[in-house]
């Protein structure tokens, strides 16, 4: 039986769900947002360590901006409410990404929420926040490079966003495109994908559960036969 370790999610079609619905990219966003929390929720019952969400990435800020605008204060205001209930269930919040183009008061919410959930054990939750696989490889040389340290493969993925984790075991896309999209692009390198058609708002507990069923029955031979 394969262990899982580490889940990673491109949670794509929120905006085209909310127009679907007659409604707004937005109400989709939000409508995304609680299924998040259920699947996290069940990750802690699956007893899954790493949970790492693909949440903005590096290209949305092609995006309008005031679709920018609403993410950034749903996040702010989803950690502002829900902060507690985040504490008490174990869950540790970590952003992977560059925080440098983030505005002070969304700086100031994230690592106020990560001091406060540094210590808990249940699941690590890391949120991929203007994140870019191709600039976290870029810099990781970078850091190699600046220390004059040795160039491997240890040493480079010690510099990495995921620097001390497990590779992800399991790669979830929805909304029916088949890429990456610069998602992890390094430490997918031998990961089971799953691509589903439907939108993130109409992903279900079920079909999380029956990925992780399917991914149990795969052989893994990491190269070997």
């Amino acid at each position: 039986m394969n262990p899982i370790n580490h889940i990673a999610i491109i949670m794509d079609g929120n905006g085209r769900w909310g127009i679907k619905k007659g409604r707004s990219r937005n109400f989709g966003h939000r409508e995304g947002l609680k299924v998040v929390e259920k699947i996290i929720f069940l990750s802690i019952k699956k007893k899954i360590p790493i949970l790492t969400l693909f949440t903005f990435s590096s290209e949305n800020w092609k995006r309008p901006q005031h679709e920018i605008s609403f993410l950034f204060s749903l996040l702010g205001e989803y950690f502002t409410k829900n902060l507690k209930k985040v504490i008490e269930n174990g869950i540790r919040i970590k952003i992977i990404g560059d925080k440098s183009k983030l505005s002070k008061k969304v700086k100031d919410i994230i690592n106020h929420t990560e001091l406060k959930t540094k210590k808990n054990k249940k699941i690590l939750v890391q949120l991929a926040l203007n994140y870019g696989s191709r600039y976290e490889i870029i810099n990781a040389f970078k850091k190699i490079l600046n220390k004059k340290s040795k160039v491997s493969i240890k040493n480079f993925e010690k510099n990495l966003y995921t620097s001390n984790q497990p590779n992800p075991d399991i790669l979830i896309r929805t909304g029916g495109q088949k890429r990456l999209s610069n998602f992890l692009l390094w430490q997918l390198s031998y990961t089971e994908m799953f691509f589903l058609d439907k939108l993130w708002p109409d992903f279900k507990t079920k079909d999380f559960n029956k990925i992780l069923k399917d991914f149990i029955k795969i052989k893994r031979n990491f190269g070997k036969i």
